[in-house]
């Protein structure tokens, strides 16, 4: 099972791509997880939509393959990262081709206040009901990240795993539902 996970942080350290890390190191075995860097994508732009260039291309060629979708968002002013937000328009364009229509999809996130990613997770559920996007509705997952990792950018606190495990689960079925 193809998971394409899109990581919306994109600086050094953090804290979304250390939790994709450990959610990839704690998937299930029938899960194979790969991401992309969306921060090599040029900004989305109607004069290039038809002939884009090859990054954008390679990126098309793994929501295609995918069969289904993981988000992982840091949070921004109560919203989501542009960065995030270009790839999803790549994905969805030119109109009438939207890769991700239909796909089955989850969402979560890391940060270091107290209400984790809520208000970036629920920013970004807007944009993938209009992309007809079959995320799943529960559980949720806002994970305030400030003392789970070491040095090393691994996950250290045993509960957050458990959850992470319970997620997977729920995703992997959730998946299959909406295969069906």
């Amino acid at each position: 099972m193809k998971i394409f996970t899109l990581v919306g942080g994109i600086s050094k350290n953090s804290l979304n791509k250390k939790l994709y890390k450990a959610v990839k190191a704690l998937a299930p075995t029938q899960a194979q997880v790969e991401t992309f860097d969306i921060s090599q994508l040029p900004y989305y732009s109607q004069d290039i939509e038809h002939n884009p260039p090859e990054i954008v291309r390679q990126y098309k060629d793994k929501i295609k393959e995918a069969q289904a979708v993981l988000f992982i968002t840091p949070e921004y002013n109560r919203s989501f990262p542009g960065v995030l937000k270009n790839a999803l328009d790549w994905g969805s364009r030119p109109y009438g081709h939207n890769l991700w229509n239909g796909k089955p999809a989850a969402v979560m996130g890391a940060s270091t206040g107290s209400i984790g990613t809520f208000g970036a997770q629920h920013h970004l559920r807007q944009s993938l009901v209009y992309l007809n996007v079959h995320t799943m509705g529960q559980p949720e997952f806002y994970f305030n990240a400030s003392k789970s990792f070491n040095e090393q950018g691994e996950l250290t606190d045993e509960t957050t795993k458990k959850l992470i495990h319970q997620y997977w689960e729920a995703f992997i079925k959730h998946i299959e539902m909406v295969q069906k």
